[in-house]
């Protein structure tokens, strides 16, 4: 079995180190999701939320900002928590990869897709007619976005809203 690359501290002690996936999970104020359709990235009607990779020297809100920035634009969010992590297996160099769902509410602004999710289809999908669409076949998921992810961030998304917790609202920078 291949271990896991290591990094060691001044101290001596050993810690893992993994390459990091990182997954902003949208939401607005009438429990909708905002997912994308790439022609380049995805299948035909296949849809998902914005993803990418934890850049050196970034910390994890700032590289969901930028993900967030580079393939929606430049709208406003208000991180609301961590939704989901995982460890999976990525491909033959990168064994070892954690892949972080973060929930963010929409605040405001105008989607443009940009980046690599330049010519993307988006649109907001409510939670009964998203269920409806992959039941019925008529649109998949891709493999890192999933439906019980989607059912836990609105649940959580409407126990912050009940207990009025409050985060700054940011716009990715420029």
């Amino acid at each position: 079995m291949t271990q896991q690359p290591l990094i060691v501290s001044q101290s001596g002690r050993p810690f893992a180190t993994s390459a990091i996936a990182l997954q902003a999970i949208i939401i607005n104020d009438e429990a909708q999701f905002l997912l994308l359709c790439s022609p380049r990235r995805n299948e035909p009607n296949e849809w998902q939320v914005v993803s990418g990779g934890l850049e050196a020297g970034e910390t994890i809100l700032d590289g969901i900002l930028r993900e967030v920035r580079e393939e929606v634009g430049p709208i406003l969010v208000r991180p609301l928590a961590v939704l989901h992590s995982q460890t999976f297996h990525y491909d033959d160099n990168v064994r070892f990869m954690v892949g972080i769902y973060y929930l963010l509410r929409y605040e405001g602004g105008t989607v443009v897709p940009g980046d690599d999710m330049v010519g993307s289809a988006f649109r907001w999908w409510g939670l009964a007619e998203l269920e409806t669409a992959v039941a019925g076949h008529t649109i998949t998921l891709h493999k890192s976005t999933h439906l019980w992810q989607l059912r836990r961030a609105a649940r959580l998304c409407q126990l912050l809203a009940d207990e009025r917790v409050e985060t700054a609202v940011l716009q990715p920078e420029l």
